[in-house]
């Protein structure tokens, strides 16, 4: 995104869009692990499914966020 469009989107949208990208890590960062093929006994897999949970939970909160601005517009 250029910096134009980025200073003209809201604090909500800038979030929203934050939050996408940091979802979109985590599971590049998921699927990386998965291919490595770590040994049972090591967490990463487990950990990278938290961190997941967590983007998306995050990324929800952002997205209801926007659309009650959006609301609020109308």
């Amino acid at each position: 995104m250029n910096k134009a469009a980025a200073s003209q989107m809201t604090r909500s949208e800038q979030e929203t869009e934050n939050e996408a990208n940091r979802l979109i890590a985590q599971v590049d960062a998921a699927l990386a692990e998965v291919a490595v093929r770590v040994s049972p006994e090591d967490d990463s897999l487990e950990t990278a499914a938290d961190r997941i949970e967590r983007a998306a939970r995050d990324l929800g909160d952002a997205l209801r966020g926007l659309a009650q601005e959006r609301k609020g517009r109308e």
